[in-house]
């Protein structure tokens, strides 16, 4: 599961075993990269509260898929192959079009991404290539083009941290060597109804 020593859900104890209970999904499932917290809880809490509000916060305004769309693509240029199994899973049933499914698939894997998105969605995923791969090259000309494409500020900050954020959990997983052995693939804490709700379904 990982290269380090990790807790499992059956050895929890005390407080780690209460925040097991507020991560885990269908029959005490804690994902990997969450195990992967258990000798240092805090950093799970802090991972936990990252990831709930950047991507399921209910207040964002840009749509779920296309924040998970931005998160797959990160992890491919990454070649995190843990998160992209993951979250495209969980893309998929936001998509619920297997057709549309598998072009943005094919699109994010093959880096052919003007075959599948239009214009606005285009220009945040070179936004998102570009931070991932050369994020010193940055300038702010590369926010003024999104705002020329109808994105807010407010909407920006949305991307920008949900890029950021799958940069933090890919590193996570590569240097830990977190695989998905035992995991349930695409669950997430996506009740957006409360921001203290971490529970996967």
């Amino acid at each position: 599961m990982t290269w380090i020593k990790t807790i499992s859900y059956d050895n929890a104890k005390g407080s780690l075993k209460k925040l097991y209970d507020r991560v885990k999904g269908p029959n005490d499932n804690v994902d990997n990269i969450m195990l992967a917290h258990s000798l240092r809880p805090h950093s799970m809490k802090g991972h936990m509260a990252l990831y709930k509000n950047v991507l399921h916060h209910k207040n964002n305004q840009l749509p779920k898929a296309t924040l998970e769309i931005l998160g797959v693509y990160v992890s491919i240029l990454n070649k995190c192959e843990y998160c992209v199994l993951h979250h495209f899973e969980g893309l998929k049933r936001l998509v619920n079009n297997e057709h549309r499914s598998k072009e943005i698939w094919d699109a994010l894997q093959n880096n052919e991404l003007k075959e599948c998105f239009e214009e606005k969605e285009l220009r945040l995923l070179l936004y998102t290539r570009k931070l991932t791969l050369t994020p010193s090259n940055m300038v702010e000309n590369d926010l003024h083009i999104l705002r020329e494409k109808g994105f807010s500020d407010g909407e920006i900050l949305e991307v920008n941290q949900v890029v950021a954020y799958f940069n933090y959990a890919n590193r996570t997983v590569l240097g830990l060597g977190i695989n998905t052995e035992g995991d349930i693939l695409g669950l997430s804490p996506n009740d957006d109804s409360s921001e203290n709700n971490w529970g996967h379904q």
